[in-house]
């Protein structure tokens, strides 16, 4: 990969002094939807992830170069006038975290050659915008010496989404990525940061992905409606009950002051979001014990409250999902990812994978019309300099 990365960057930007860093992706293994209210989710990083190579140019120019879109060719900007432009596509991403960096008062005024290759499945509920975000941030960390954790690191990378890009996104997806561990998942409470890791210890499972190639933007999803819907059940029960979220109540006192909210769907919405966190710190106790049957019915119970609370999964995941559920095996299946489309994560008896991937598979393309892929995958480290 190494050689491949720093022959390509030769051949587009005609220069052999790239450094060579990768960033993860992620995937949530319960606590969706949580993030923006103030609850707690329990994400892992992946092997899979987004590559870079990168050099200072000595140009006031920034130039981005994707192998996963070949077809855009070297997207150039300058390096002091960055501002979003729709024809600069998957770049906006990486163009934001370098202006929030200069915005937060980092120097970086001399320009960049940045080379990207992905190896996550774009659009998949993986988080492969978050993990260009992170990787950007942690390259021009590194290649200007910046003084900045990795956990601010997080919050600029989701600031510039929610201020660059527009999308309205919580923490879960760049935190789980600028801190992830090998082996852990990062049970992190989304209110104040605070966070644990805890090893994930599926015995003689395999955590499978299922990508249901079903195309989609959070931007122009129903994502920012279901937050605005979230944000004003808070505004109504703030009138009846001392609470600064959702994720502050418990399912005893969300049902005694739900009525308060005084609309059906935005009662939907903030039930689903008080008991997801329950059931995500219900889930991490579960694993914590060695009880993975509870935390598989958990995940089983998440897929249920997204599908009929939060509406966010969809023909295409329930298909998934439903025919994970009647496989030999599966201890747990559940939509992962924003929803609209994207993935499906299951844990799956090692014996049961093969037969769990074809039956699944053929289950889904015969309804849907088209396939699914599926990736079995290893939970690993945060950013590194390769």
């Amino acid at each position: 990969m190494k050689q491949e990365l720093l022959s390509s960057f030769e051949e587009v930007f005609g220069a052999k002094d790239a450094e060579l860093f990768f960033a993860p992706g992620r995937v949530n293994l319960i606590g969706e939807h949580t993030d923006y209210n103030g609850g707690h989710v329990f994400p892992c990083a992946l092997t899979i992830g987004t590559y870079g190579a990168a050099r200072k140019n000595g140009e006031k120019v920034l130039r981005f170069y994707s192998l996963n879109f070949k077809e855009l060719g070297v997207i150039e900007v300058p390096v002091e006038n960055l501002v979003y432009d729709k024809k600069d596509d998957w770049a906006n991403y990486a163009k934001g975290v370098i202006k929030t960096l200069q915005d937060k008062g980092y120097s970086i005024h001399e320009g960049l050659d940045l080379l990207y290759y992905g190896n996550i499945p774009n659009a998949s509920g993986l988080s492969s915008s978050a993990s260009v975000e992170v990787l950007t941030g942690f390259m021009v960390k590194e290649l200007f010496g910046l003084d900045i954790s990795l956990v601010d690191l997080a919050l600029v990378s989701q600031y510039a989404e929610n201020h660059f890009i527009g999308v309205n996104c919580g923490i879960m997806d760049q935190f789980s990525i600028a801190m992830g561990k090998k082996d852990h998942a990062i049970f992190l409470d989304t209110s104040d940061l605070s966070y644990e890791y805890a090893p994930i210890k599926l015995e003689d499972s395999k955590i499978v992905i299922a990508c249901s190639n079903k195309k989609r933007g959070l931007g122009d999803s129903k994502y920012n409606e279901r937050r605005q819907e979230c944000e004003d059940a808070l505004a109504s029960l703030q009138k009846v009950v001392e609470i600064k979220s959702l994720g502050e109540l418990t399912e005893e006192e969300f049902e005694k002051y739900k009525d308060s909210i005084g609309d059906f769907t935005r009662t939907k919405r903030a039930k689903h979001a008080v008991y997801e966190n329950q059931r995500t710190m219900k889930a991490v106790e579960a694993l914590s014990a060695g009880n993975i049957t509870l935390f598989g019915e958990l995940m089983n119970a998440s897929h249920v409250s997204l599908r009929d609370d939060y509406e966010v999964t969809g023909i295409e995941l329930d298909t998934l999902v439903e025919a994970a559920w009647a496989q030999e095996g599966v201890i747990g299946s559940r939509m992962t990812g924003a929803g609209f489309g994207g993935c499906t994560v299951s844990i799956v008896k090692n014996e049961n994978v093969d037969a769990f991937i074809e039956n699944v598979g053929t289950i889904y393309e015969k309804k849907i019309g088209y396939k699914a892929d599926f990736y079995v995958v290893e939970v690993g480290d945060g950013p590194v300099r390769l």
